[in-house]
């Protein structure tokens, strides 16, 4: 018999699953389906500001470099919005809560989509970004929730698929929209995926109760948790190690694979394939061992960026391993958001909603290594070198968290022998 991934039981799960109503198999794939709905219009918005920079740059009169600050300012709303609301709104319903976070995607969208100029886009870029980590927190609680705790895994990683399949459909054709008919139109288009979000969830997905007794200090406690901590660890880091390439695919592609500018975006295609495959996978892997799923994908993203910096010239091999990274990355992302919202005890909502805020860290954080090695000479090729030392570093707090668990499992107190009555 196949056992529940350790932490997704009943009796150690905040989740309410006492208080919810069986659901058809129909509303239950809907109900999913809305969720990952708010993922692929979060995903639309959170990529598509890259393809678009140069529209972006020559639409509020600045040059591309500051533009790229635009991309940032997105990144830091997500990194704050994801503690903060989480930690928050734990007390709200959830159905309402997700209405509101959707809601305030509208807002931010909408202000991005008018805005008249530098400053404005970029606060309004801000705004949009607050409600990524919190949404898909609270998402990914209400799945989990309403499936038996040996499918929770997979339920999560459904709703992630949104964010994935953003990749491959959704942020290729808003990034057409907005240079066919103005880049100001993409985030139209996140307007109304949002928008429909909101009708979806109102119309598909159950209600259910926050946490009554929830308290801002007693969630944000979750972060004197060490197995919180070394797991937002590795995600900084060893997540890291992916976007050190991601950031730079496009040169490694032209400049040393050799291959036709027109060529990135079939690269970056498969590049969502993989995603999309992994975040699956993920669900799989999570609900059959956790942990050592976290430890086995971080190994795969570091040897596959190896292989990416060792056959990179080679054009095929570039592709296949693009394709493997993306797989491995994605599994790991999907695995760490489970492992975190099994560590944070009763406050699994920030659990999920902190996951966000480390891979943004780890997306600002292996850009940056990725360019200091570039800016040194070392060749596109670099990045991918580095990406795997950053992912190996991840190993390091995965070892600690080994080496505490034991420690906990050595100081738990034996269980009393039972007493026998002799009346």
């Amino acid at each position: 018999m196949r056992r529940p991934a350790p932490g997704f039981t009943p009796g150690v799960t905040a989740l309410p699953l006492a208080e919810r109503s069986p659901l058809s198999t129909e509303r239950l794939v809907a109900a999913v389906v809305a969720l990952a709905l708010g993922g692929f219009a979060i995903g639309t918005t959170e990529f598509v500001t890259m393809g678009l920079l140069p529209d972006i740059a020559q639409g509020v009169g600045i040059d591309i470099p500051t533009a790229g600050h635009v991309i940032s300012a997105y990144a830091i709303g997500v990194v704050v919005g994801a503690p903060v609301i989480a930690a928050l709104s734990a007390r709200l319903p959830r159905r309402a809560l997700l209405v509101g976070l959707m809601a305030a995607l509208v807002v931010g969208n909408a202000l991005t989509a008018l805005a008249p100029g530098y400053g404005s886009l970029l606060a309004a870029r801000f705004l949009a970004g607050l409600p990524h980590g919190a949404y898909f927190g609270v998402a990914s609680l209400v799945a989990a929730s309403l499936v038996a705790p040996h499918l929770r895994g997979r339920a999560v990683s459904s709703v992630m698929l949104g964010l994935s399949v953003a990749l491959v459909a959704g942020v290729p054709a808003a990034t057409w929209l907005g240079q066919a008919v103005g880049w100001r139109s993409a985030y139209w288009l996140v307007v109304v995926l949002a928008a429909a979000t909101v009708a979806a969830v109102l119309a598909v997905v159950p209600t259910m109760p926050g946490r009554p007794e929830a308290t801002v200090r007693g969630e944000l406690g979750a972060l004197r948790r060490p197995q919180v901590l070394l797991t937002l660890g590795v995600g900084i880091v060893g997540f890291g190690g992916m976007f050190a390439l991601y950031s730079y695919i496009a040169p490694v592609v032209t400049d040393v694979a050799g291959l036709s500018r027109g060529t990135v975006p079939v690269v970056l295609f498969v590049y969502g394939i993989g995603g999309v495959i992994g975040t699956a996978l993920a669900g799989r892997l999570g609900d059959w061992s956790l942990f050592r799923s976290v430890v086995g994908a971080l190994v795969a993203l570091m040897a596959m960026l190896a292989v990416v910096a060792l056959v990179a010239p080679w054009s095929p091999g570039l592709v296949v391993g693009v394709f493997l990274v993306s797989v491995s990355g994605s599994t790991l992302a999907i695995l760490l958001q489970l492992r975190l919202m099994e560590t944070a005890g009763e406050a699994q909502m920030l659990g999920a909603a902190l996951n966000h805020s480390a891979l943004n860290l780890a997306n600002a954080l292996g850009a940056w290594a990725g360019g200091l090695v570039i800016a040194a000479g070392l060749g596109y090729r670099a990045p991918s070198v580095v990406g795997a030392g950053l992912a190996a570093a991840g190993l390091l707090p995965l070892a600690a968290s080994v080496v505490l668990r034991r420690r906990e499992r050595t100081a738990a107190p034996a269980p009393e022998p039972a007493q026998v009555s002799v009346a």
